[in-house]
């Protein structure tokens, strides 16, 4: 297994801005050291990030980067991600290409174009009370292997097909698509892409993993305050971090979560998850530190 250097988390937003207030970016290095919040001018864009990005694959930095978002949408459970529709991408690279394309008018790399679609709109729950009469049987939407599998880890996560409440994660992961279909070729995402031998790497995280490994409780793993992020930060092996002047949750989940990726990014069984098949590897995706 690949040791990294470096490592990185981006706490992504799905809002359509041009600087959207929830995006978050952490990186630290092996050792101890606290990661280091980065904070660029006016704050980050997802632009920005997708250069430096590109910047980090140009220059072969050995970085192993997490994004806080899903990378495919649900797969397995009705064979398709669009069931019955005839266009249904065949795989996830597929469908990072379908958002962008569709989504190719909004500003700021929104991806309202592709969530107004006609055939789209049928699969998603959206505000103002839009339904759509394929969302599914279950009341929070249809979930991906890997999330059936943090339920088992008594953790809670979203459907990206809803688009409603503070807990939904469709739009994050939908402009995210946006940034991995524009990073092919450049930089390569595990499990769609075999690990490099050199360069970055971009994996699906959690926080809440992060979070509940640092001994946070269920429905309490939010860190709002300098003491209570550096006894989280403790409980991972780091070192206590350098004060911010804002504590909020986007930039403590991508501090706390940066160093649980450094605590974590070399343990062989997060890199071969029993119940990830060939299938999901190329449809669905993974959250690394599901085992």
């Amino acid at each position: 297994m690949r040791t990294f250097a470096h490592f990185a988390v981006i706490d992504w937003s799905g809002e359509a801005v041009a600087r959207p207030k929830g995006l978050a970016v952490a990186r630290t290095d092996r050792g101890s050291r606290a990661p280091a919040l980065l904070t660029p001018a006016g704050g980050w864009s997802r632009q920005a990030i997708l250069d430096g990005l590109i910047a980090h694959a140009d220059a072969g930095t050995d970085l192993l980067v997490g994004l806080d978002l899903s990378l495919g949408l649900p797969f397995c459970d009705a064979g398709g991600f669009f069931p019955d529709w005839p266009d249904s991408p065949a795989h996830a690279l597929a469908l990072w290409a379908l958002v962008d394309r569709w989504s190719s008018g909004d500003l700021h790399g929104g991806c309202a174009g592709f969530l107004s679609h006609p055939e789209m709109a049928r699969y998603f729950r959206q505000h103002g009370g839009r339904l759509g009469d394929r969302f599914g049987a279950r009341g929070g939407g249809r979930l991906r292997v890997c999330e059936l599998e943090q339920q088992a880890m008594r953790l809670s996560p979203s459907s990206c097909f809803n688009l409603v409440g503070a807990a939904q994660v469709g739009k994050s992961s939908l402009t995210g698509m946006r940034v991995l279909h524009a990073l092919r070729g450049r930089v390569p995402v595990w499990p769609f892409d075999p690990v490099p031998e050199r360069g970055p790497l971009i994996v699906e995280i959690y926080t809440s993993i992060a979070a509940r490994a640092a001994g946070l409780r269920a429905g309490r793993s939010k860190l709002r305050d300098a003491a209570t992020l550096d006894a989280a930060l403790k409980e991972l092996d780091s070192k206590p971090h350098r004060p911010l002047a804002r504590y909020d949750d986007h930039s403590t989940d991508a501090i706390l979560t940066a160093a649980w990726l450094r605590a974590n990014g070399d343990r062989p069984e997060l890199w071969s998850p029993h119940a990830m098949t060939a299938t999901i590897a190329r449809t669905e995706g993974w959250t690394f530190g599901v085992a």
